[in-house]
């Protein structure tokens, strides 16, 4: 399919604003910019949100917990921001974490963690466990009922999500599912999508080998921080995926959702057709992204419902 007409003239913006040689602070308010013109006018129904601390590897980390109002104890997902692992924060994926909760009638707790370079991988990984940890034993304090508690994210914030999965069955504990939004699973990696992609999809390569410089000496091709490299499969929470068309890191969501079903895992996976990377972002630039982020939260939420969760 060809490009969305209203992504095409989103990707003419942004070659108007040139590319490369952004430092990174630049990066970051330009992420906060979109991410607030992005989301202008966008309304959800009543959602509750409430700013929250908790002990973390590196000191005090912070959270965000959005509930349907009107809602009594029920499915909930720990929310892991993207932006290569050293930009994004709470507020530029608010909106996104609004519609989350709102359309498929779940808590939502966001997290902020610890961003490269400054803090170096393993950091935002560390805190990524850490706050699943605190919401699993915190769940009846948040409103979340603890057999339906689930992981997810964005991006490279999927691609912790993922680990996040992986590192838990290592201890012996299961979430009862997996949502990954365009992942990050194996940064280090090269297919025909990075080729294909490489440049004038918002996301670029030389976009990702930054990040992968930024993260730092231990940001290196294994489990830890390419969860796609993991040998075992097995045991992993079912896995909602979500890919789009014209994304240079599609190969990886595809190839994981093909692994883990192999592995006897339970995978539903959607290719998001003439859409890009973060088009789940663009909810008032975009418009037909808006029912498709609609659409991932109320099935996402039907799984973490149904009758047998995966714990």
């Amino acid at each position: 399919m060809a490009l969305d007409p209203h992504v095409s003239r989103f990707l003419d913006m942004m070659a108007l604003g040139g590319s490369g040689g952004i430092d990174l602070a630049a990066r970051r308010e330009g992420l906060r910019g979109l991410s607030k013109l992005a989301a202008a006018g966008l309304a959800t129904g009543p959602v509750s949100v409430r700013d929250l601390t908790m002990p973390g590897p590196g000191g005090a980390l912070a959270l965000r917990l959005y509930a349907p109002e009107g809602e009594t104890a029920g499915p909930g997902l720990v929310f892991l921001h993207g932006g290569g692992l050293v930009t994004g924060d709470l507020d530029t994926h608010d909106a996104l974490c609004r519609t989350l909760c709102d359309a498929g009638r779940m808590r939502v707790v966001a997290v902020e963690y610890r961003l490269a370079p400054e803090q170096p991988f393993p950091a935002g990984l560390d805190d990524a466990l850490a706050a699943t940890h605190w919401v699993v034993e915190h769940a009846a304090d948040l409103g979340i009922d603890p057999a339906r508690l689930a992981v997810g994210g964005e991006s490279a914030g999927a691609g912790l999500a993922a680990r996040v999965c992986q590192e838990m069955r290592e201890a012996g504990k299961t979430l009862a599912a997996q949502l990954l939004i365009c992942p990050v699973l194996d940064i280090h990696g090269v297919g025909a999508s990075r080729r294909d992609f490489a440049r004038g999809y918002f996301l670029d390569e030389a976009t990702i080998q930054g990040d992968l410089i930024a993260c730092g000496p231990e940001a290196l091709p294994n489990p830890r921080f390419c969860p796609l490299r993991e040998t075992e499969m097995t045991g992993l929470p079912p896995a909602h995926i979500h890919t789009a068309e014209y994304d240079p890191v599609r190969d990886d969501g595809e190839t994981y959702a093909e692994r883990l079903t192999r592995a006897g895992v339970p995978v539903v996976h959607a290719r998001h057709a003439g859409m890009i990377h973060f088009f789940y972002g663009l909810g008032r630039l975009v418009p037909r992204s808006r029912p498709i982020l609609s659409e991932i939260a109320r099935d996402f939420a039907d799984l973490l419902r149904s009758p047998a969760p995966n714990v």
